[in-house]
Order: C-alpha cells, then sequence, then structure tokens
C-alpha cells in the first residue's frame, strides 16, 4: 500500500484498478478519488468458475456416476451380512449420495475436507505437550494460540510477521475494532505494511 502513496500521493480525478484491495484503502485516505473497477477481472472469476464446472462434469461425475453404480450392486449381493465391513461402507456412502454430489454443480465446493485436517492435525498431535502446561488454563491457552496459527496458515498470512505486529498494535488499537486483527482481516488491513521489531528494523536500516 505505501507503494501506491508514494507513486501517486494526492491523486485526483478516476483511477481504474483491478480488484487489489490495497486500492480501496488508498481511496479511504484519499477523499479525491473515485475508484473504478475492471469488468475484465470481474469475468475472469466467472470463466474460473464456468471452467472448473465444465472440467468437473466431464471428467469427476462419469467416476461418481460409476462409483454410485458400483455401490448399488453390492448392495444387491446376499452374502454381505449387514456386520461386514463393506457393507458398513456401502451404507455410509449411499445415504449421503445427495451431499456427495454437491460438489458437481458447485464449483466453489471441495471435493473433500482434508485442507482442514492437516492444518488441524497439529492440534493433537500436541496434546502430549500439553500435558505439560501446569493447569488446565494454561493448556487451553496453548490451543488457543494453535488455533490462531493455524488460522494465519489457512489465509496465507505469515504468523510472525502477524504475532509482532498485533502484540504491538494491541496496545492502542480501538476495542470496537477489535476485529481488525483477527488473521483474515488483517490480511486486509495491516498485511502490506505490518509493524516491525526493533531487532527487524536495524536489519533494515543497516
Amino acid at each position: 500500500m505505501q507503494h501506491i502513496f508514494d507513486q501517486l500521493g494526492d491523486f485526483e480525478g478516476t483511477l481504474l484498478t483491478d480488484g487489489y484491495s490495497a486500492y480501496e484503502k488508498y481511496r479511504s485516505h484519499c477523499t479525491t478519488l473515485v475508484l473504478a473497477q475492471c469488468w475484465a477481472h470481474s469475468r475472469r472469476y466467472f470463466e474460473q468458475a464456468q471452467e472448473k464446472f465444465e472440467y468437473r462434469l466431464k471428467n469427476s461425475k462419469p467416476i461418481v456416476d460409476a462409483i454410485f453404480s458400483w455401490c448399488f450392486e453390492q448392495r444387491q449381493r446376499i452374502d454381505l451380512v449387514k456386520t461386514n465391513k463393506l457393507s458398513v461402507a456401502l451404507n455410509y456412502v449411499m445415504k449421503r449420495e445427495y451431499e456427495l454430489k454437491i460438489f458437481l454443480s458447485d464449483p466453489e465446493v471441495p471435493i473433500d475436507t482434508n485442507h482442514l485436517e492437516r492444518a488441524l492435525r497439529a492440534i493433537p498431535m500436541g496434546r502430549k505437550n500439553r500435558l505439560f502446561c501446569w493447569t488446565e488454563c494454561g493448556a487451553q491457552q496453548v490451543g488457543i494460540i494453535q488455533s490462531l496459527l493455524m488460522t494465519c496458515k489457512l489465509h496465507g498470512v505469515n504468523p510472525y510477521e502477524y504475532l509482532v505486529d498485533v502484540l504491538q498494535r494491541i496496545e492502542t488499537h480501538p476495542a470496537s475494532r477489535a476485529i481488525e486483527l483477527i488473521p483474515r482481516v488483517w490480511k486486509e488491513t495491516f498485511a502490506d505494511n505490518p509493524l516491525r521489531s526493533d531487532l527487524a528494523a536495524k536489519r533494515l536500516t543497516s
């Protein structure tokens, strides 16, 4: 964002841009600016969604249909009792047929939750470490920190830069705007020009 201020200063007139959030911040500081945005960039999001939708119809739907056809055939077998593990798996899938097919009609729905599972894996893996937090309150605080760090990663925020900035900013930041300090909003509001530690500032000036 600082680069925009350096280049445009107190710009007067209409500025045509893409959807980069820093321009929105610049507009809030420059009352003489009219911010216009690009239709071509907006169209790209629809094109990407359409491409994903068509790809899933062409490549994923035949596989999904084949899987459910196979499951239906297997459930007709007289040699499979209800307690058989294959029977349990077949029942699990067939009961969720509608929900499992949602991703075929909505390109914004991921096919699985593996990315979330990976992000949360560090929490159960740290259970033994939290045995030595001395108190339940201490263990709860560690869990909150873990959740905060994982939220940073999910939003593409550098956890170190985030914590350095927020721990300095929080003392004077208005409580009514506390939401600005959660990783998702912080990324849009402060990530372009975060507060640095004294050590980092010395490195930049040396």
